[in-house]
């Protein structure tokens, strides 16, 4: 049986980079955030990255703050990016409205809307990582092996991946002032995470040795905040080659770092178990793995990094 996709969600992490717009003011100056000045960041460090959208008048800024405003109502938040985009048609701002309903539809576990504003935003930014990772994760965690076109959708999802690796350097858009120790943790998360989806996908097509290579990128692009779900990932890829004592090591990793209580707690301590056996066992014996194997056990993690 084909084991649960371990994901890591996006939507948390959008608040290491609030984005704003800036609005013009009736002089033409800009305004960054609801009402202060553009000079306000003018000292600001610029990050790494591209230029934020940017509202044209007062009253398409105006329009933006009320309609950002829905964020904890995924259908509300929607439709405000809806009518936004209608107004506004050619509004740079639309991207941001599309994205954030993007991230609230996730918030929701609602993968099929989630996907579907985050083809909105691909539609108006092409290189658009967050949405395209975003699209990724969808379509990994919802694939089952009784699809008829699931190598389709593995292929997407790895692809939209891959693209996300190519564009987080240079399209993650970071608002003027960002500290760019800020922007660089957020990129560093996003390519982790980008990393663990291919992984995983891998892991799904039973190609564990890839699996293995592809999930120590995802650790090690963010070697400061390293994720859970991916090293149980990587232990269980392991696992699967026979490579006990290494798997062992990374399962008890993961254990040190959740709790009992928790969905991938329970099942790293189960792990952990079962390979301290294989590895405690006389020589050869480890050889040939128990009859029940994790390969329908990993809990399906919609929980941020830690």
């Amino acid at each position: 049986m084909k084991q649960a996709i371990l994901v890591i969600t996006l939507a948390a992490a959008t608040s290491l980079l609030a984005q704003q717009p800036a609005a013009s003011n009736q002089s033409g100056s800009t305004q960054s955030g609801s009402t202060q000045s553009g000079a306000a960041n003018a000292g600001a460090p610029a990050p790494q990255g591209k230029r934020p959208p940017q509202a044209k008048t007062q009253p398409e800024f105006d329009a933006y703050q009320a309609a950002i405003a829905n964020m904890k109502d995924p259908a509300v938040m929607e439709k405000a990016a809806v009518d936004f985009a209608a107004k506004f048609p050619t509004s740079d701002l639309r991207v941001l409205l599309y994205r954030a309903s993007m991230n609230s539809y996730q918030s929701a576990n609602n993968g099929e809307k989630m996907m579907e504003m985050g083809r909105k935003v691909l539609t108006l930014d092409p290189n658009d990582p967050e949405a395209a990772l975003g699209i990724a994760q969808v379509l990994a965690e919802r694939t089952r092996d009784t699809d008829l076109d699931k190598d389709q959708r593995y292929d997407e999802a790895s692809k939209m991946a891959q693209h996300a690796l190519e564009t987080i350097d240079t399209d993650v858009a970071a608002p003027a002032g960002t500290p760019p120790e800020k922007l660089e943790a957020y990129k560093r998360y996003l390519k982790s995470t980008a990393y663990a989806v291919i992984g995983t996908i891998q892991f799904d097509q039973e190609k564990f040795a890839d699996a293995e290579s592809t999930l120590r990128k995802a650790i090690d692009a963010d070697p400061s905040q390293p994720d859970p779900v991916a090293m149980l990932r990587l232990a269980l890829a392991l696992d699967k080659q026979e490579k006990y004592p290494e798997a062992l090591q990374q399962t008890t990793k993961v254990v040190a770092m959740t709790q009992e209580s928790t969905n991938i707690g329970s099942t790293a301590r189960r792990e952990q178990d079962r390979l301290q056996k294989l590895t405690s066992s006389a020589p050869g014996a480890s050889t040939q793995p128990p009859a029940s194997t994790p390969g329908s056990t990993a809990p399906s993690a919609n929980t941020p990094k830690k």
